[in-house]
């Protein structure tokens, strides 16, 4: 009988073109920590600490650390793309996005499982556990901490992690018995060169919830790679709502060429609707 693992609590589609790469860990010593299980070696679980001179060599510690950067990343996320949720339904959301069927859906579309050193009387059984595969994610994101910062790491997990962040979002909104997040509001082409017409007096724009959260990042990044030069600027009617909810009107520049126009909530929230738009016309759909 095949092993299989329970599905993914969140699944949104991924595929070959945007799956965001997994970053490269070059110290060999690192990635042999991350892959190698405590089985492997057999070392008993209830020493205090290890010898000076003889550290565990499992990656226990790296998926420890691992764990606690993916909760920093992803609550930072959450506040980027729901600037207004409150505590209570954040931490539901944090809990779907980070918990293991989760984590081990995403390592599994990585490969990294099959790349664990494992006891081989209990290597079928340890493979398809989906905490096992959950652990080795986090260890890989420890890893690579250790090895490159916050930096190094939180680009990367944003872009991974803002499609899981929108359905998470949805989910634990349908919970709370809430309707449908809205569609954005369309944006005509040319208006940061129109003004509105004086009458009839027309609708205020009303702050949607972004919904396209997690592009910025990846949109960032394609464009230091390809070293090119982007200019965010702001329409005149930037902060036209009210005090608490203000509207930002964005346009995105890259090396002079419109790529984008967005709106929202906050600065950033706009900035990620324009760089959705961006990434569409660089060819990449997310």
């Amino acid at each position: 009988m095949l092993l299989r693992s329970p599905p993914s609590v969140l699944h949104p589609v991924f595929n070959a073109a945007n799956l965001p790469p997994l970053p490269a860990i070059n110290s060999e010593s690192i990635l042999t920590q991350i892959f190698t299980h405590r089985s492997f070696y057999g070392r008993p679980n209830h020493v205090f600490e290890d010898l000076p001179h003889d550290p565990s060599p499992d990656n226990e510690k790296y998926e420890h650390l691992g764990d606690t950067v993916l909760g920093l990343v992803v609550t930072s996320l959450l506040l980027e793309m729901y600037p207004h949720l409150r505590v209570g339904p954040s931490t539901k959301i944090r809990a779907l996005i980070v918990g293991n069927s989760t984590l081990a859906d995403i390592s599994r579309m990585y490969g990294l499982p099959a790349r664990l050193h494992l006891h081989p009387a209990q290597a079928i059984t340890l493979r398809a556990s989906v905490n096992i595969q959950a652990d080795v994610f986090e260890a890989y994101v420890g890893g690579l901490y250790i090895e490159q910062d916050l930096a190094g790491v939180q680009p990367w997990l944003k872009a991974l992690f803002g499609p899981y962040t929108t359905e998470a979002y949805k989910r634990v909104r349908e919970q709370h018995r809430l309707p449908p997040v809205p569609p954005p509001t369309h944006i005509a082409p040319d208006f940061m060169l129109s003004s509105p017409p004086p009458s009839p007096p027309q609708p205020r724009l009303t702050a949607t919830a972004p919904t396209t959260i997690g592009h910025l990042a990846l949109f960032n990044q394609q464009l230091q790679k390809a070293n090119r030069i982007v200019e965010w600027i702001y329409a005149d009617g930037t902060g036209e709502g009210t005090k608490t909810t203000p509207i930002w009107i964005v346009k995105c520049e890259v090396d002079g060429e419109v790529y984008g126009r967005g709106q929202g909530g906050t600065k950033k929230a706009a900035r990620n609707e324009a760089a959705k738009e961006g990434l569409k016309k660089m060819g990449i759909e997310v």
